[in-house]
């Protein structure tokens, strides 16, 4: 899964996420979702979530 439909996301899941400071480079951040903050069903660059840590980035990956 990679993270562009909302159905796959919910709270609690570990992913990793682009962060806005990262999108040139690419590099991921790993963290568990908090919070979604994408209120569509889908999004061609990712969902947009905020991780435990406080983090807000483009779901790029999930983890099983």
């Amino acid at each position: 899964m990679d993270g562009r439909n909302r159905s796959d996301i919910e709270s609690g899941l570990k992913v990793k996420v682009v962060l806005k400071k990262d999108q040139r480079s690419g590099s991921l951040t790993e963290g568990i979702i908090k919070d979604i903050l994408t209120n569509s069903s889908f999004h061609p660059h990712g969902i947009k979530v905020r991780l435990e840590s406080g983090d807000v980035g483009r779901v790029k990956e999930i983890f099983d």
